[in-house]
């Protein structure tokens, strides 16, 4: 990337007043400054457009993951997701600057944080699969995650444990309700759940679908008369899906406002119809 190219400002930090050093002579920029990783502390934190509870959701970033900020000004602070990159604004009491090793992450679609080893007292807070904890104590079926509760041992497994079918994962959030931005069992949008059970089986991907339909397993077609199999990730205007079979695909959609199982050929005809094209890409995971 050279200064007279623009980059990507959802995957690299920068402002016109302000970047990342490390992109000193790929960008211009008032100053440049060296990121402090913080650690999300909330089950959710959602990342904005901008410095403001009313702007667009942009993305989320879940329990125990880490965001490099670059500034923190009146409560919000910019910066960088290291799981994905993504950039963003997130509200600074969901963070703290001194983040922990996970030792675990949370295998549950969801399970609730508990201020005692026991189901019975109210729960703190919600955490989403995927949210990585630092378990330091356990007890009684329970395990305590510094610095601030217990969750249940059945809710969690190892960093290095796989879901290798990545199809199986996005239909545990069948229903799940749609929300633009969503990487969580409470929303998820189409994007956030290729990504979110990609991420299960081990397999990184970009946050957005413009950015996944470039880079995510192997090129196999540009239409819908590719022959599609269980696993296809299938693309459309501005909207993604896993192929369940060779017909149905399982997806987060506006239609539904939920993730939802449906024909690929109905979905095709709907983007058609709206957007003036049906399926634009079909990709394949080669393991």
């Amino acid at each position: 990337m050279t200064i007279a190219e623009t980059p990507d400002p959802n995957v690299t930090p920068f402002r016109s007043d302000l970047a990342a050093d490390f992109l000193k002579g790929e960008v211009e920029a008032d100053r440049f400054v060296e990121g402090v990783r913080h650690q999300a502390v909330r089950g959710i934190v959602p990342l904005r457009a901008s410095p403001d509870e009313s702007a667009f959701q942009t993305s989320e970033l879940l329990y125990g993951e880490i965001f490099t900020v670059f500034e923190e000004r009146d409560g919000w602070a910019w910066g960088q997701g290291e799981s994905d990159g993504y950039v963003g604004y997130a509200q600074s009491y969901g963070l703290t600057a001194e983040p922990g090793e996970p030792t675990h992450q949370v295998g549950a679609l969801r399970a609730f944080l508990y201020p005692e080893p026991h189901f019975k007292t109210p729960p703190l807070k919600a955490l989403s699969l995927g949210a990585r904890v630092r378990v330091v104590e356990r007890a009684k079926g329970y395990s305590r995650v510094a610095p601030e509760g217990w969750i249940p041992d059945v809710a969690l497994t190892a960093l290095d444990v796989r879901a290798e079918d990545h199809v199986a994962t996005a239909m545990r959030f069948l229903g799940v309700p749609y929300l633009w931005g969503g990487r969580s069992s409470l929303g998820i949008d189409c994007s956030g759940l290729i990504q979110v059970a990609l991420a299960q089986a081990g397999i990184a991907a970009p946050r957005d679908t413009y950015l996944q339909v470039d880079s995510v397993g192997e090129l196999v077609g540009r239409t819908g008369d590719v022959a599609m199999k269980r696993g296809d990730i299938v693309f459309f205007p501005g909207h993604v899906g896993f192929m369940v079979d060779g017909e149905t695909l399982i997806h987060a959609n506006v239609a539904a406002m939920a993730v939802s199982l449906d024909p690929v050929e109905r979905v095709a005809a709907r983007t058609l119809a709206q957007d003036g094209a049906g399926v634009t890409a079909v990709r394949r995971l080669v393991r």
